[in-house]
């Protein structure tokens, strides 16, 4: 199963494209799609669209994951974020891929194995589920890696429970 992870945002949008097989999990491709802070806004969310749009056609994922919203304070970030979800979202519907959503909650839990895991360990556990040498940059790559992580280990390929277990122990040293 292909998943494309998106972690949204109208400045950068982090994605990761993971393939996920019989329990093991390899990134195919990350990176993100930023967008300069004197641009009209309108244009920012057609440059997150149209870039969307792209990597959809080249990926070709199965699977869509994307983090849920959750903001407490600013509204005005949260209804600009929304909006910029809202153009990923329909990319995907045209491009007939499912989308399933996350919480951070259940992405952390999904993992690291603890729903309050500090993002550094999200991090660092979504470069060695992966096998990568480092933790991609921007964050937002990470944090798409490890959404497309949850929908692997939710949609039904997760982890063999030993590999993950010993990333756990490994991890908690």
């Amino acid at each position: 199963m292909r998943i494309l992870g998106i972690d949204p945002g109208y400045a950068i949008v982090g994605y990761g494209v993971i393939d996920a097989e019989g329990g093991r999990m390899a990134a195919s491709g990350y990176g993100a799609i930023t967008t300069e802070a004197e641009m009209p806004f309108e244009d920012r969310l057609m440059r997150i669209y149209e870039r969307m749009n792209l990597i959809l056609d080249r990926a070709r994922p199965d699977w869509m994951a994307v983090e849920k919203l959750f903001f407490t304070t600013n509204q005005k970030t949260a209804i600009d974020v929304a909006q910029a979800r809202g153009v990923i979202l329909l990319a995907a519907r045209q491009h007939g891929v499912e989308v399933a959503e996350y919480t951070p909650l259940q992405v952390k839990s999904a993992v690291v194995g603890y729903g309050k895991a500090v993002k550094s360990q999200v991090m660092e556990m979504t470069r060695m589920i992966l096998h990568l040498p480092e933790i991609p940059k921007p964050d937002d790559t990470a944090d798409a890696l490890a959404i497309a992580i949850c929908h692997a280990h939710t949609g039904g390929c997760s982890l063999d429970p030993r590999i993950r277990s010993e990333l756990i122990k490994h991890y908690r040293s």
